[in-house]
């Protein structure tokens, strides 16, 4: 028997435009040396874990965030893992967006070109299904909303209440099991310098 599924849930480190707010969901845009810094802390305060699989998004951002970490040689891609695809609004603030559609939120009224968050929560159940098939502590370096979104399919909620969770840069989270209730046991434990660790 398998053991007991673990998702390790890793943010990549900052970008110019993750810093800027600016969507960021098929443009490969590298980390900045904060952002190295960060998935370097990753990697030290991770130390090596063992995962029975780890996976990674195909965007720069996310393979590098791996690699810094310790992971690149394991990492598997899977195209599942991708930031939602934000479409016409790819590389624009919330704010810009705004001055055109007034109280416009990625989560209500989603982007114009692009995917659904009903898309992107499909993509995450695949993901969830691929662990699942392999079982332990499964790491996934990935992005913002799609591990916003993945986090409130794992406990049960739709698609669009990733929009409660939060999520920094260079950041791991841990989804797991309570007995057979699967449970949010870590979440949002930055690395990033000016957001000091959860106690």
């Amino acid at each position: 028997m398998s053991e007991p599924l673990q998702l390790w849930l890793i943010r990549h480190g900052e970008t110019q435009w993750s810093a800027s707010g600016a969507h960021t969901s098929y443009s490969d845009i590298p980390l900045t040396p904060r952002g190295e810094k960060s998935a370097a802390a990753v990697g030290s305060w991770l130390a090596g874990k063992p995962f029975s699989l780890v996976l990674v998004s195909p965007r720069q951002r996310a393979l590098e965030t791996s690699r810094i970490a310790g992971y690149g040689a394991l990492a598997l891609v899977d195209h599942d893992l991708s930031e939602w695809n934000y479409g016409e609004f790819e590389g624009r603030t919330t704010a810009d967006i705004r001055s055109e559609k007034p109280g416009w939120s990625i989560w209500t009224e989603g982007p114009t070109s692009g995917e659904t968050v009903e898309q992107v929560g499909a993509r995450a159940i695949r993901v969830i299904e691929r662990a699942e098939a392999v079982g332990g502590c499964v790491g996934l370096f990935s992005h913002a909303h799609f591990l916003r979104i993945l986090a409130a399919t794992w406990v049960g909620l739709p698609p669009r209440a990733g929009s409660l969770f939060a999520l920094s840069t260079s950041s791991v989270s841990v989804l797991a099991f309570e007995r057979e209730t699967r449970v949010i046991q870590m979440w949002n434990r930055s690395f990033e310098e000016d957001h000091p660790p959860l106690q």
